[in-house]
């Protein structure tokens, strides 16, 4: 057995098999799981897919969000153990791989047009 397949058969123990299908430009709600004292909890983030990145264990989301008036974007490892749920709350239309231009939008044109054609 050579040593991609070994590496392989270790990756596919731990890729998660409940992950919908994501899209950029998709409107989602990240679960993460949040660590405080001795306790953990899971809190929502909230945000529209501006980046998509990778495959197979590497597959990574970014997701942009304006809290209090700032742009923050986080970065996802998609099967990672943090990543608790992930759901998509709408479908957007995005003619792009990669949805940066939206960092220099203020407001209303941050939006993005809905999609009915592929299921939530």
């Amino acid at each position: 057995m050579n040593a991609e397949a070994i590496i392989r058969d270790i990756e596919a123990e731990h890729i998660k098999d409940d992950i919908p299908d994501i899209y950029v430009g998709d409107t989602v709600r990240v679960g993460v799981r949040i660590q405080e004292g001795g306790k953990e909890r899971i809190q929502p983030y909230e945000g529209t897919v501006i980046a998509k990145r990778s495959g197979g264990i590497n597959e990574t989301i970014t997701v942009r969000r304006i809290f209090q008036g700032v742009g923050v974007e986080r970065v996802f490892l998609l099967h990672a153990p943090r990543v608790a749920n992930i759901k998509v709350i709408r479908r957007g239309k995005a003619r792009r791989a990669k949805l940066y231009y939206l960092r220099d939008r203020v407001g209303k044109a941050t939006r993005l047009k809905q999609r009915f054609d592929r299921p939530l």
